[in-house]
């Protein structure tokens, strides 16, 4: 990895664990029936940027923005007191379509096979593990 990119790619990747987490609380300080309309976008300096479902959800967001940026600074910790709302489709987060089937019993039978001819002891018991599944 380049040296220069490290630092920045830790950045992103704190900026966005903190845009994760921060919506998280955000959302759940909303009713429930509104809060699955709308995601916290970004922060930047001492404003919020929200997507919203709709117009309608953009205008009642807005309506609340005081309580939103009140809470904010407090999961933060620094003074954020702007709200821009984005009327912007929702992004579907994807969901499991059917459970999983259970492991086979001969699969089982593969995997102790397995494991008993592995080296790596962590690897053998994952193995083994696996098996036990079924």
């Amino acid at each position: 990895m380049d040296t220069k990119a490290g630092p920045a790619l830790a950045g992103l990747v704190g900026h966005a664990r903190l845009l994760e987490a921060l919506d998280q609380a955000l959302r759940g300080a909303l009713p429930p029936t509104f809060a699955p309309q709308v995601r916290l976008a970004n922060v930047r300096g001492a404003r919020l940027v929200f997507l919203a479902s709709s117009p309608a959800v953009a205008t009642r967001l807005r309506l609340m923005q005081d309580a939103i940026t009140a809470a904010a600074s407090r999961f933060t910790g620094t003074a954020i007191d702007q709200l821009t709302v984005k009327v912007a489709p929702m992004p579907v987060r994807p969901h499991d379509p059917s459970p999983r089937k259970p492991l086979s019993s001969t699969a089982a039978e593969h995997l102790r096979q397995a494991a008993s001819i592995l080296d790596d002891p962590e690897l053998r018991d994952l193995f083994q593990r696996l098996a036990s599944l079924a």
